[in-house]
């Protein structure tokens, strides 16, 4: 049974803060990655569905977590653009499939 070993915690003030500061960090992170990711799923349930009016609904909302998540830098620019690319065509595909 291996276990992970025990971090030291650092001596210096400035080293015990930042481990203060990179909790909270982290915490923010996930949360944000973790809206990110929801977003994008509920846009492609919508898609999946065939609701055109809420999948471009959802494609709006989705559009500004997207873009906050990536100039905070949690994923990168080009990753974020990818994605709203390919849920955008997703979208239009179904309203021109509806057409």
């Amino acid at each position: 049974m291996a276990t992970k070993p025990k971090k030291k915690n650092p001596r210096l003030a400035s080293g015990r803060k930042r481990v203060r500061q990179d909790i909270k960090i982290n915490a923010a992170n996930t949360s944000l990655r973790s809206k990110y990711r929801t977003v994008v799923k509920n846009v492609e349930k919508a898609v999946l569905a065939g609701d055109k009016d809420k999948a471009t609904e959802l494609f709006a909302k989705m559009q500004k977590v997207v873009d906050t998540v990536a100039d905070k830098g949690i994923f990168h620019k080009n990753k974020a653009a990818r994605d709203k690319s390919r849920l955008s065509a997703k979208v239009k595909g179904l309203a021109a499939a509806a057409a």
